[in-house]
């Protein structure tokens, strides 16, 4: 798939705004008035933020209200209400928090459990699509899940947990990959069934046309394996190794968990574009791009 930088922001800003909202909603860490205000701007900044980039992403941004519409049968769509209303709930958390010096229990425990849910909502978008087998597994919400939760624990200052968590996730990570590059020649789909023209083996004589069009630039995009390779050292170094590192180490304090949170959003960010890049829609078997 192509790996548009929109889609790359949205996933991987609103996953932590998302994972710091569940740790504030639980109450960690435990804080009101200003410092409370501080917390609440960086995950409303994160997940506001990544929803807004993935406006960019439509040909037609000024339609994704529309997205509201079919919450039925769309993932998208129950994200798009899930986010809204995990936002104004802990909006009211908030409030409390920062202006009376109050916390609302309940109310941050179902503020945590809806952001929780959208995450999860976020991850089935992607896990549902049977087109790209890379993604259509169960790891595909643990994967989105633990990367939000752990990065979540790792802005909430939760240093022994956060690096628990990421070991975890970094366990996911690696998991994830695996069962993702099998996953094409397991589905069973090949050129015979792409083209409808099975059963049997079925070659392809000539390309179906000699210039590009919008799948091939959607929906093909080619990493070669030794590239992508280095690129998952690159993202498990930075995204997973070096924040559990800099949270361990002894005496760690302010800096350090400011480096580890720097380090996580690089490595994650390339571990999200790995995540696009990587998956193989069938279409590329038409086109003779992809090998079963």
């Amino acid at each position: 798939m192509h790996p548009a930088p929109s889609v790359i922001v949205f996933t991987s800003l609103s996953g932590l705004g998302f994972g710091l909202l569940v740790f504030l909603g639980v109450g960690l860490p435990p804080v009101t008035g200003w410092v409370a205000l501080v917390f609440y701007l960086i995950a409303y900044g994160l997940a506001v933020g990544g929803l807004l980039a993935s406006t960019f992403h439509l040909g037609h941004p000024e339609r994704a209200l529309k997205a509201f519409t079919q919450w039925k049968t769309s993932w998208l769509s129950r994200e798009a209400w899930l986010s809204v209303a995990a936002l104004l709930v802990m909006a009211v958390h908030a409030f409390a928090a920062v202006f009376l010096d109050s916390v609302l229990t309940l109310v941050g425990w179902t503020g945590a459990a809806l952001s929780l849910v959208t995450v999860y909502s976020t991850s089935m978008i992607y896990a549902q699509l049977k087109t790209v087998p890379r993604w259509n597994q169960p790891l595909t919400p643990v994967h989105l899940l633990s990367l939000s939760i752990a990065g979540g624990a790792l802005l909430a200052g939760q240093t022994t947990l956060a690096a628990l968590l990421l070991t975890l996730a970094a366990a996911v990570q690696v998991a994830h990959w695996q069962m993702g590059d099998s996953a094409l020649s397991r589905s069973g789909t090949d050129l015979s069934t792409a083209t409808g023209l099975g059963p049997g083996t079925v070659r392809a004589f000539e390309p179906p046309h000699t210039g590009t069009n919008y799948l091939l630039k959607e929906f093909v995009h080619v990493v070669g394996r030794r590239h992508a390779r280095k690129l998952r050292l690159i993202a498990l170094l930075f995204g997973y190794g070096l924040p559990v590192l800099f949270l361990l180490f002894p005496g760690a304090g302010h800096v350090l968990g400011a480096l580890a949170v720097v380090s996580h959003l690089a490595g994650l960010v390339v571990s999200r574009w790995l995540f696009f890049a990587e998956a193989e829609h069938v279409v590329g078997l038409y086109y003779g791009k992809r090998v079963a």
